[in-house]
């Protein structure tokens, strides 16, 4: 398939630019994968379409307060978003300036912070801090809002853009399927029985990233770092010999779960992954999917569409805009069965 075929025009008013009052709030589009039919829920409904057999696979990643802002020395303004961190004192991070700072360039950062670019890799900036990296983010960043959200960020996002099971920091962008469950949702779900497991892969600024080639075999994946624990893998392994669903809680869960099988089973990994999952890839530990919209020609829609088939996902999104549900990140939910 091409980047082309993912193309599909999104009403700006449908792009979520904050999100409901209530967690549990959000519409939520079925889609039987096999027989193509959709069913217009309530998030409320999901619990009712949960077997006692099956689990559920968060992404328990924490999203850093990764942009900061400053000065160059000059008195320009810069804006920094925290991609990766490297140690205590050091990160990889995007640069927004008039001009590309060098290496050597101090930039002045909130309160009295500072930072030196150390050098580039690639597209990305090695920049060294002045005090320890994950305090300075706490004191002075932000969160890091995703582009499509115009507005800045406000205190709200602080706990509403950061799963209630939020853990392992390190993300720049949230695990968006897991922003619908509530703490009371968490206890229904345990006490009807059903089996929840976590994975940790720390989202990337990349996946806003639409492909820039038209031939998908050429594109190169972004990296990120994925965990999947050994007692996660066993409970895959078990669920799927008791025939179970294992349900993937977002397409973050989805590429730690398939990154980690692909001996054709399941086991104990971490590292970096690049997994790209276009249509035509054979999933290997993943039955069901929870997800919200995604962007126009970007690797997430690419990914549902192997899922669920490309014509049944376009089919769904051009229903989903009929029905004004609400697209990304803030948005509205899509479970396919």
């Amino acid at each position: 398939m091409k980047k082309s075929d993912f193309i599909y025009a999104l009403p700006t008013e449908l792009i979520a630019q904050t999100p409901l009052p209530e967690r549990q709030a959000s519409r939520m589009l079925c889609l039987d994968r096999n027989s193509g039919a959709l069913t217009d829920r309530q998030f409320s409904d999901f619990i009712s379409l949960l077997n006692e057999r099956d689990l559920l696979v968060f992404n328990d990643t924490r999203v850093m307060p990764a942009r900061l802002f400053g000065n160059k020395t000059t008195g320009g303004k810069i804006e920094i978003l925290i991609e990766r961190v490297l140690s205590d004192r050091q990160a990889l991070a995007h640069v927004r300036a008039s001009k590309a700072p060098k290496s050597g360039t101090l930039l002045h950062l909130d309160q009295g912070f500072e930072c030196q670019v150390l050098g580039r890799e690639n597209d990305l900036f090695i920049l060294a801090f002045n005090g320890n990296l994950m305090q300075i983010m706490e004191r002075i960043g932000h969160i890091p809002l995703p582009p499509y959200i115009a507005r800045a960020d406000q205190d709200a996002d602080k706990t509403r853009y950061q799963t209630v099971f939020a853990k392992a920091t390190g993300a720049v962008a949230a695990p968006t399927a897991g922003l619908h469950f509530d703490l009371p949702l968490l206890e229904k779900i345990k006490l009807k029985g059903i089996a929840t497991a976590f994975v940790t892969l720390h989202v990337g600024s990349g996946t806003f990233q639409p492909v820039r080639t038209e031939n998908l075999s050429e594109h190169i994946m972004h990296q990120e770092y994925f965990s999947v624990p050994p007692v996660t893998a066993e409970a895959v392994r078990q669920t799927r010999d008791q025939g179970g669903r294992v349900i993937a809680i977002g397409t973050t869960a989805v590429r730690s779960l398939e990154s980690a099988s692909k001996s054709g089973q399941i086991e104990a990994a971490s590292g970096e992954t690049d997994l790209f999952i276009t249509p035509g890839y054979a999933f290997k530990s993943v039955d069901a999917l929870l997800t919200n919209f995604h962007l126009p020609e970007s690797t997430l829609l690419m990914l549902v569409s192997a899922f669920a088939s490309h014509g049944g996902i376009m089919n769904a999104y051009q229903h989903a805009i009929r029905q004004r549900y609400r697209f990304f990140s803030y948005g509205d939910a899509m479970f396919i069965a």
